[in-house]
């Protein structure tokens, strides 16, 4: 007898329907699995049989083919043993298979017969939504991450029998209520793991230049000696900016989700991502890959922060990964089989010395590098990558009068409202546009359009231009941080201070 199953399949971080066909036929017992299937849905004939034997039905004898369809998609991962293992009850009339078609199932099996959670159910429920499916059938761990779809009846239970007695007795079973505090998204204050800015000592100026990349989405590199505060800085960057809204929220818990890194299967991804990879880390780990391409760190933090820490110690060649990247907000990563675009949409955030012993410049400690070797301590980030960074801070150390004193900054909660308000802003410019959150998004034509300059902001744009050396694309980007000065000021207009304040952070292209 022939069965047919639906389940999906995780392509980049969408989700495409499979097709599990089950055939039992006469001839010497063996299972057979097609559809180029991975070592990982090849391994589940013996988990399926081993299962259905310990939850107590009766395993079919025959010869047993299971094809996956499409059959030129590359199938991976055990979220099909849920699938074949219904596809070959209903195939040996041991649970009613009328209803197979309605349902989509996904679900890794134990040999015990209960149902493990899988990675990557978030995309296929929205998937599944859009697809016209009337229900997903999840194991139990899996239940509110794919209730958040709306519209998808969501279907969870802990073992094969459970799933087996649904599809005989439908009627029996509702479908899983998503947890009201599931949805939650705002909140008015911080959360426990995010690092107050009311912590730092002084730095007037880097304070500035981070609350200037939380409104704008500017990305921003903090040069100075060790000790001056740089990484405290950038790690509090998190807590000024505004909340995820719930459409965010959704974008940031599939890649989690597809990635495997939900912490909390039972909500949504509440809070801006922060990810800090080490200077070891190699090109695919940031952008993403592998034979079957999944999310790197830069995709990770998507509509969040990538910090990378010690920014000269990155090999050249993985730091040149980002540019694209920047740019144009999303990554494309190909392969001889397929195709993948991961969004990318993140705020940058660098920290590096000034030269190899750390101390150009300083007013304490005199440095021990030559021109030459710290020419080639610069040469390892590109004037093309430098262009990309809008704010650029010289970070100082503390005087001794500064680090004996108490804390007495502004707290993030104070400056993360003036914040939401500039971005408040931003967003009711743009809302004639699609797909542009922030000012660092903006394009060209937008730059046109609502970055109009007077006769005293062009005339000290192009004597910076002239004097800095400074390109096309570094000159838009100075203007966008204008933009974005003139928001936090509750202005409509570029004006000349605001133009001003932005030339200031492009000062450190190069330190040599």
């Amino acid at each position: 007898m022939l069965a047919r199953v639906w389940s999906a399949s995780i392509i980049g971080i969408d989700a495409v329907k499979v097709g599990v066909e089950v055939d039992i036929s006469r001839g010497l017992p063996g299972i057979v699995v097609l559809g180029l299937p991975d070592a990982a849905v090849q391994e589940s004939r013996e988990r399926v049989k081993a299962t259905l034997k310990n939850a107590g039905f009766a395993f079919p004898m025959g010869k047993i083919v299971i094809n996956l369809t499409p059959a030129d998609l590359r199938k991976e991962g055990p979220c099909f043993d849920l699938p074949i293992s219904v596809g070959i009850l209903a195939a040996s009339e041991q649970v009613r298979a009328d209803l197979l078609g309605d349902y989509l199932f996904l679900g890794e099996v134990s040999l015990d017969g209960s149902l493990r959670p899988v990675a990557g159910v978030l995309p296929i429920a929205a998937a599944a939504q859009k697809m016209g499916i009337a229900g997903l059938v999840v194991p139990a761990d899996n239940a509110q991450e794919a209730a958040v779809v709306e519209g998808l009846a969501v279907y969870a239970f802990k073992n094969v029998a459970n799933v087996a007695d649904f599809l005989n007795n439908p009627a029996s079973y509702k479908p899983v209520q998503l947890d009201g505090s599931s949805g939650n998204i705002h909140t008015t204050s911080l959360h426990p793991s995010v690092t107050d800015l009311r912590d730092v000592k002084g730095q007037a100026h880097a304070r500035r230049a981070l609350e200037i990349a939380a409104a704008g989405g500017h990305n921003l590199i903090f040069v100075g000696p060790p000790g001056s505060g740089k990484t405290m800085l950038a790690r509090r960057l998190p807590g000024i900016l505004p909340p995820l809204e719930f459409s965010e929220a959704l974008e940031v818990t599939r890649i989690h989700s597809v990635a495997g890194l939900l912490k909390n299967r039972g909500s949504l991804v509440r809070h801006r991502p922060f990810r800090s990879p080490h200077h070891s880390a190699s090109g695919p780990s940031l952008v993403g890959g592998g034979s079957y391409p999944r999310p790197g760190e830069i995709s990770l933090s998507h509509l969040g922060v990538l910090f990378l820490d010690e920014l000269t110690e990155f090999k050249r060649d993985v730091l040149e990964f980002l540019r694209q990247p920047l740019e144009d907000g999303l990554v494309t990563i190909s392969r001889t089989r397929q195709s993948v675009m991961f969004p990318a949409q993140f705020t940058l955030v660098a920290s590096t010395n000034p030269c190899p012993c750390g101390y150009y410049g300083d007013t304490i400690q005199q440095c021990t590098c030559s021109p030459r070797q710290r020419e080639q301590y610069w040469a390892k980030l590109s004037g093309p990558l430098m262009d990309r960074i809008d704010l650029q801070v010289a970070v100082n150390r503390l005087k001794p009068e500064e680090i004996t004193q108490q804390p007495t900054g502004e707290g993030s909660v104070s400056v993360r409202d003036r914040v939401q308000q500039a971005r408040d802003r931003a967003v009711k410019r743009f809302q004639t546009e699609t797909n542009l959150r922030c000012n660092a998004q903006m394009q060209s034509r937008h730059i046109y359009r609502w970055c109009q300059l007077d006769d005293g902001s062009r005339n000290l744009l192009e004597g910076a231009i002239r004097k800095l050396g400074l390109s096309a694309r570094a000159s838009d980007r100075i203007l966008k941080v204008a933009r974005t000065i003139a928001d936090l000021a509750g202005d409509d207009n570029l004006k000349p201070q605001y133009v001003a304040e932005a030339i200031q952070y492009r000062t450190i292209d190069r330190m040599q």
